[in-house]
């Protein structure tokens, strides 16, 4: 079987629980790592999926960034290709951003655990195991509009576009659906003076209430993830 791209931007913004969920399919697959000097591949011919984690960096910020430009021309050709993408947090914005969307400052910026609400109708739900309601952390503070072809089919009350789909085999997400405990923790504590500055925000939540709850959260996320996960690889050419 072909690999999985994985494309890491930077060193904390890891794959965590979407490489246990490969792991645990027996799918291969090669990580990427931007903050190393590493590039994205020429082409994105020759995987069976491609999949960006987040990062500080904006989308629109190719200068200082110029790999960015490389991971949106990658997009385009795998889905002229039939090859799934997938996009957390930052991926979100790319793939939006690569289909002729816009990433703009988000009308509320969000950190912490917060509720998603689920399209009311079967090829949404089907995304996350037929839940109209789901939790995931987030962080972010800027947002990404829904491109041309795709159907939004996520959002909550702080930022509307929080997932679309493109052909029901394509997805970008605002959330981060992918980390483990270690991840938000390591965030958590080594963002706190961050936090600490935007905790008036109804969509932020305290460092110390981000780390009190991962025990209970992280499995429930994951548990959510691999619905997502596990739809998104029933694209993949055999």
């Amino acid at each position: 079987m072909k690999s999985v791209l994985i494309i890491q931007q930077v060193p904390h913004d890891t794959p965590d629980y979407f490489v246990d969920f490969l792991q645990s399919e027996d799918i291969p697959y090669e990580i990427r790592r931007m903050y190393a000097g590493e590039l994205p591949p020429e082409s994105i011919r020759g995987y069976c999926g491609y999949c960006m984690l987040g990062g500080y960096m904006s989308v629109n910020d190719e200068e200082n960034f110029p790999f960015l430009r490389q991971e949106k021309a990658l997009v385009r050709e795998a889905i002229e290709m039939d090859i799934p993408v997938i996009g957390h947090c930052l991926g979100g914005q790319l793939i939006s951003a690569a289909l002729g969307g816009t990433v703009t400052q988000a009308h509320m910026q969000e950190i912490g655990w917060n509720e998603i609400e689920i399209a009311d109708d079967e090829e949404a739900r089907d995304w996350f195991g037929g839940h109209s309601r789901v939790e995931f952390f987030q962080w972010h503070n800027e947002t990404f509009s829904i491109p041309y072809n795709a159907r939004l089919i996520a959002t909550n009350r702080y930022c509307r576009n929080q997932a679309f789909i493109i052909d029901d085999k394509h997805i970008g997400m605002q959330f981060h659906c992918e980390v483990n405990q270690d991840k938000v923790r390591h965030w958590a504590i080594s963002e706190k003076r961050d936090i600490d500055a935007v905790l008036h925000l109804p969509g932020v939540q305290s460092s110390e209430e981000i780390v009190a709850s991962l025990a209970e959260r992280i499995p429930q996320s994951n548990a959510m993830a691999a619905h997502i996960y596990r739809r998104w690889i029933r694209s993949f050419a055999e």
